[in-house]
């Protein structure tokens, strides 16, 4: 498999896909107070999955629900000074993300979009994206040290994100979010037809499953 990679508007190159896998594993975070990181991401609640020290060094590790990949906080880890990291989280439901952070004393900015579709084109506008377009909604917030995190509302994957063998649903909530949709887009397949779909759990998995991949969704 090849893809054609962009590097300027009169220059265009073809690469080779991989065939290892390469699939990240965890992100240092750069915090000034290991304990103070600590109280504040078990806050968010998310897995505590290590906190060992040896002489002078102490390394945490956190990992948010349903994310594949960590997060490390640790003495000597990165030269990079504390506050500078900026991370994106991907949700099912921005709205319900970050009422989430909010019951849990989370200062969490207002949802936002950009007048001209996803970052970093346009400019700020109060409220999610028009009909909850994927990719469009955001909402942020900041560690004590001043770390960003930007929440990005995913719905449907662009085409090819994802590999259709590797799909799954990471927890209980973005598969119930994933079903609401189906049923609300099955709704309306029933209503063009005209007619009651006694196949209905096919067209779901044909659904759920071509939204997860970026495929064209059935009508």
């Amino acid at each position: 498999m090849s893809v054609t990679t962009v590097g300027s508007p009169s220059e265009t190159r073809t690469t080779s896909v991989g065939s290892i896998d390469l699939k990240l594993e965890a992100v240092v975070i750069p915090v000034s107070s290991l304990d103070r990181a600590k109280q504040f991401y078990l806050g968010l609640g998310w897995r505590l999955d290590a906190d060992f020290s040896k002489g002078n060094a102490r390394v945490l590790q956190f990992t948010p629900p349903g994310s594949p990949c960590s997060f490390q906080f640790g003495t000597n880890l990165t030269p990079a000074a504390p506050g500078s990291a900026h991370n994106l989280l991907v949700v099912s439901d921005i709205e319900a993300a970050r009422n989430e952070l909010v019951g849990r004393g989370v200062q969490v900015g207002e949802v936002f979009h950009f007048s001209e579709g996803p970052a970093p084109f346009g400019d700020k506008v109060r409220g999610p994206a028009p009909d909850h377009q994927s990719y469009g909604s955001y909402a942020s917030f900041s560690d004590p040290d001043g770390n960003t995190w930007l929440l990005q509302e995913v719905t449907a994957r662009f085409p090819g994100r994802v590999d259709r063998s590797q799909l799954s649903f990471s927890s209980a909530r973005d598969l119930a979010s994933a079903l609401r949709r189906a049923s609300a887009a099955h709704g309306e397949h029933e209503r063009r037809s005209g007619k009651a779909d006694e196949n209905w759990p096919d067209w779901y998995a044909r659904y759920m499953t071509a939204e997860e991949s970026g495929e064209g969704l059935p009508s």
